[in-house]
């Protein structure tokens, strides 16, 4: 019997791999007989011990020259930010978004890596044609958890392209995504997998799902969602492709979402409505967890027997 396709996949990375992305590689692993044959490392990208994100217990000189720094790029979005660091440092884990060494992520510990440096313009970056080569000659399909906008011949040098998540819906939030959503306290969220071509975020659909978001306090509760339901959306995904009747969906361009621009983020009005919605939904959260705590309390309480 003939092997089915795709059957190798290769994996375009930073220097570090986020929780939810590794457990979206073992769960393919687990479920299909596909390989992850090559992974393409972004050498660029100068980030180091990438696992000390996990386990950060308290704010330093550094933190600090960083809040600046960032400042001067994002605005006012760099409260927004802050106050997820300060969560950290009281005890939200966000353990999906924990970082990984790519050397050390032990289901890649026996796929061959390459470094590479991409040619950067504009924004996009293009790889080099050796290592275009390379994942054309071993790869049915490549996914894309690096390199940020990614265009050129790369697109085309797997058979069934380059895979990459959007966490939204891009026939309705394309760009931003789940801070747009949290913004206009949508109900529910869904994630894209589509196969890149060269536009941002209107690329064929090959696996979409939704979820409720009705529990969310937070945006970072959001993207925990998200995150938690593309872990599972990799393999459908892939696994449509292995599929011969299956055909990913084509958007046409008026059907496509509205593009919400990074710059709208660092708006005074549009950061202050996300800060002031988490830190209420932080409260709101306390709250609850109060409530059910008291509640657990009182009916284990030999007086309620």
């Amino acid at each position: 019997m003939s092997e089915v396709e795709p059957a190798t996949v290769g994996i375009l990375t930073e220097p570090f791999l986020y929780e939810w992305q590794v457990r979206a590689i073992e769960r393919l692993q687990d479920e299909t007989d596909i390989t992850v044959s090559l992974v393409v490392q972004n050498v660029t990208d100068t980030e180091c011990e990438a696992e000390s994100w996990n386990t950060k217990q308290r704010l330093g000189l550094d933190d600090v020259t960083q809040f600046f720094e960032v400042f001067r790029q994002e605005k006012a979005w760099t409260l927004v930010l802050a106050e997820r660091n300060i969560a950290r440092l009281l005890g939200d884990k966000q353990t999906l978004w924990h970082r990984h060494s790519v050397e050390n992520v032990d289901c890649l510990d026996e796929t061959e890596h390459v470094q590479c440096v991409p040619e950067t313009e504009n924004g996009w970056n293009e790889l080099p044609d050796d290592v275009v080569s390379r994942l054309e000659a071993e790869c049915d399909v490549a996914i894309r958890f690096g390199f940020g906008l990614v265009r050129g011949d790369v697109l085309t040098a797997p058979k069934y392209g380059v895979l990459s998540f959007h966490p939204a819906d891009i026939r309705r939030y394309r760009g931003m995504g789940p801070p747009a959503i949290f913004h206009d306290g949508q109900a529910r969220a869904g994630s894209t997998l589509q196969r890149l071509n060269e536009s941002i975020d209107g690329g064929e659909i090959v696996a979409y799902d939704d979820v409720s978001l009705a529990d969310c306090h937070t945006l970072w509760d959001v993207f925990d969602r998200l995150a938690t339901l593309q872990i599972s959306l990799l393999t459908s995904g892939i696994t449509s492709l292995r599929d011969p009747t299956f055909e990913p969906q084509t958007i046409p361009d008026e059907q496509l979402g509205e593009f919400y621009y990074r710059d709208q983020r660092r708006t005074v009005s549009f950061s202050g409505r996300v800060l002031a919605k988490n830190l209420a939904g932080r409260v709101r959260h306390g709250l609850e967890r109060a409530r059910s705590s008291e509640e657990t309390d009182r009916r284990s309480s030999p007086l309620s027997k």
